[in-house]
């Protein structure tokens, strides 16, 4: 829509806002600003003590200082991806309520903003993990390497200047494929710098399943926001819901309580699901820089060590049993990663995999607590355990495994008890992740807000066309998060308004739905090319 202009009084020419057009331009109080930047010092600060409270709980004295410059600088781009995420994803959560005037454009941010933070902090961490799977399994087990550092900071570096890209432009792309396309882009090139097939550095399994809820959420979003437009009208016959707002007053009460809901629970939703990414990226992170505090969870307690070493026994009968009539001599973590990367059962996996589970078993039964481990081992404790997981988890997928429901069963517990040791989030990385995320959220949003709000529909977004699409986004991100999926917020929203607009016959701006389907197809292919000339540059250079 543009601003229309006539003269107010001689000399006096000024925009006047189109009817029912919210006004986006008021900015914000110095005082929010103020606000704003304490909240951001304090974050900061939090995160710097509880490093500095974890590193002196273990005991161990600091002797260099530069694993912890380069652990901050990559939790600063690793929050500001986080922050970005907030600005870029978060106004499709506020543009329904903001158009259709229930909420002040201001104020609509920072609510958004507040339950985006408590959508970080109660989130469960499945999707955290599930990203972080993605990642070639070399790379994970030597992540404070060279080459681990390379990978965080070309994937978390691409991810933030395509989002940042499309922002400018204004087109709503996704992070969330933004990311995944990064993560794809790292294992290709790290594939291809050791002389393997490029198609061998990612797991294809796990992308393709994280592929189809990225691909098919807008088309859910779409059909079901459309469906429930249509389901709304035969059943609330009430003229005023499927009106476009009257100037600049506030719908009526009942109507605006059901928006700032449904606007509630996007946000909430985006932050449980998009906030996750971040979360196992630092956890990377801290793993590489801080193992002797991060690399393994040393707050469980005295009880699940029990649990570990009778799971672990049982789990060691299940493989050893699959593995008879064979011996491994030497070490049998090659065997393993070499199974986890290429996911080929061979006559050595099964006796490798028994052998590196009693050792993991031996390893805990010796120190007799995860936080008794001795600084030295940490890193060598952490990466079996990971690596015994993960090969587990590729051989219950294997259709070759000749495992019956009940050793499955044994496995899966065993996975469980690794899992529970190596795949943690301290609540102070949920609380730094929360503030970056519910802070992003209050900036930069103007420009995906409008173009959700005015151009993806030919007319004004109404009540109901707000509310269907803003019910139907909650629900698929809110769903997606049980089952440890990452999908798109931003292409759920938009897709659903746009299902909403062509249910109610008001038609849509085809230039604007071009270019989101242009930045949906470009957004992986970009990522994916972005972040492996990025790893190949930061490899030779770290």
């Amino acid at each position: 829509m543009a601003d229309i202009t006539v003269n107010q009084a001689v000399g006096d020419e000024r925009p006047i806002q189109p009817a029912g057009r919210p006004n986006l331009d008021k900015g914000f109080n110095p005082l929010t600003m103020i606000l704003f930047l304490g909240i951001l010092a304090a974050g900061l600060l939090f995160v710097a003590y509880s490093i500095y409270v974890d590193v002196d709980a273990t005991g161990v004295k600091v002797t260099t200082y530069l694993p912890y410059m380069l652990l901050f600088i990559a939790l600063l781009i690793a929050l500001g991806f986080e922050f970005v995420n907030g600005f870029h994803d978060t106004a499709n959560a506020v543009a329904t309520v903001i158009y259709t005037h229930s909420m002040p454009a201001e104020f609509a941010v920072m609510w958004s903003g507040f339950f985006n933070f408590l959508g970080v902090l109660l989130s469960t961490g499945a999707v955290a993990f599930g990203i972080v799977s993605l990642l070639p399994v070399e790379l994970i087990l030597q992540v404070g390497s060279s080459a681990g550092f390379a990978m965080v900071f070309a994937l978390l570096i691409a991810a933030i200047v395509w989002n940042l890209g499309t922002w400018y432009f204004g087109l709503p792309a996704s992070s969330s494929h933004t990311l995944i396309g990064s993560i794809i882009g790292v294992g290709v090139a790290n594939a291809l710098l050791r002389g393997r097939d490029g198609t061998s550095g990612v797991d294809w399994s796990k992308a393709t399943e994280i592929g189809y809820a990225l691909l098919l959420s807008p088309l859910v979003g779409f059909i079901c926001a459309a469906a429930l437009l249509y389901i709304l009208k035969f059943l609330v016959r009430n003229p005023a819901l499927y009106a476009a707002p009257d100037g600049p007053k506030p719908p009526p009460i009942w109507i605006r309580g059901l928006l700032i809901l449904t606007c509630t629970g996007v946000s909430f939703a985006h932050g449980s699901n998009d906030g996750q990414k971040g979360m196992g990226l630092i956890m990377l992170i801290l793993i590489g820089t801080v193992p002797t505090a991060y690399a393994l969870n040393r707050t469980l307690p005295e009880s699940h060590i029990a649990k570990f070493q009778e799971t672990s026994q049982a789990a060691s009968k299940v493989i050893a049993a699959k593995a008879a009539g064979y011996n491994v001599i030497g070490d049998p973590r090659p065997a393993v990663t070499l199974y986890v990367s290429q996911r080929k059962i061979n006559e050595g996996t099964y006796p490798s995999l028994a052998v590196l589970v009693k050792d993991v078993g031996e390893q805990v039964r010796t120190y007799g607590s995860l936080n008794k481990v001795p600084a030295e081992a940490v890193g060598n404790t952490r990466n079996d355990m990971y690596l015994a997981s993960e090969a587990i988890r590729f051989l219950m997928k294997d259709k070759e495994n000749d495992l019956n429901k009940d050793e499955v069963a044994t496995l899966n517990a065993y996975k469980g008890s690794l899992d529970s040791a190596t795949k943690f989030i301290p609540t102070w990385v949920k609380i730094a992740v929360a503030i970056a995320l519910g802070l992003g959220t209050m900036i930069g949003w103007k420009r995906i807000v409008v173009t959700v709000g005015e151009k993806i529909g030919k007319s004004h977004l109404t009540y109901a066309q707000g509310a269907s699409a803003e019910l139907v986004a909650a629900a698929t991100i809110g769903a997606a998060d049980v089952f440890g999926l990452p999908v798109s917020t931003t292409h759920v929203l938009s897709s659903g308004v746009a299902g909403t607009m062509a249910a109610n016959g008001s038609g849509l701006q085809m230039s604007t739905v071009r270019n989101l389907l242009m930045a949906w197809v470009l957004t992986l292919p970009a990522a994916i090319l972005l972040s492996g000339s990025l790893y190949v540059i930061f490899s030779r250079i770290f």
